[in-house]
Parts: structure tokens; C-alpha cells; sequence
């Protein structure tokens, strides 16, 4: 099981997010903390500015980048729309 702590940039978006998408957002974290690799998440690392970062995919557009702390300990980093985080 992976355990997570939250960035206060992740948190500030998060609250900005409406209840459907926090939602969501929730329900693909519980996946992932069983199975971080699930197929449902399409689980990549990042490059350029997230460099050593991983993403997951909460929607078709909105995604999590997160790095890893230690083997069971991840760092929510950020989340948003994909033109949000690599623009």
C-alpha cells in the first residue's frame, strides 16, 4: 500500500476543483494507493520541468504529478489539466 502527503499546491487545487471532480480525483487516488500501476491511471514518468516526477490520469485531461518519496511514500505534487501543468 502507498501512503501519500499532499503539497500545499496540490491541496490549493484540489479545493478549486468542483465536488464531481474531487470525486474523481479521490476515487483514482484509492486505485492507486492499492496499485499504483493500474492500467485505469496510465501511469509515465515526466520530463523537462517534472523531471524524476510520474503522472497519473484522473480524466481524459485532468492529471496528478507526484513523486516518490521513499518505496511506499508519494508526494502529490500538483494536479490539472494537461495544458496546465506542461505549458
Amino acid at each position: 500500500m502507498i501512503y501519500l502527503t499532499h503539497s500545499p499546491k496540490f491541496k490549493k487545487r484540489f479545493n478549486q476543483l468542483s465536488d464531481k471532480l474531487k470525486d474523481k480525483v479521490t476515487e483514482r487516488l484509492n486505485i492507486f494507493v492499492k496499485n499504483e500501476y493500474h492500467d485505469i491511471l496510465n501511469n509515465h514518468p515526466l520530463h523537462g520541468e517534472y523531471f524524476g516526477c510520474r503522472s497519473i490520469n484522473i480524466t481524459g485531461d485532468i492529471r496528478v504529478v507526484y513523486r516518490k518519496v521513499e518505496k511506499d511514500n508519494c508526494r502529490l505534487l500538483t494536479l490539472g489539466t494537461h495544458s496546465q501543468l506542461y505549458e
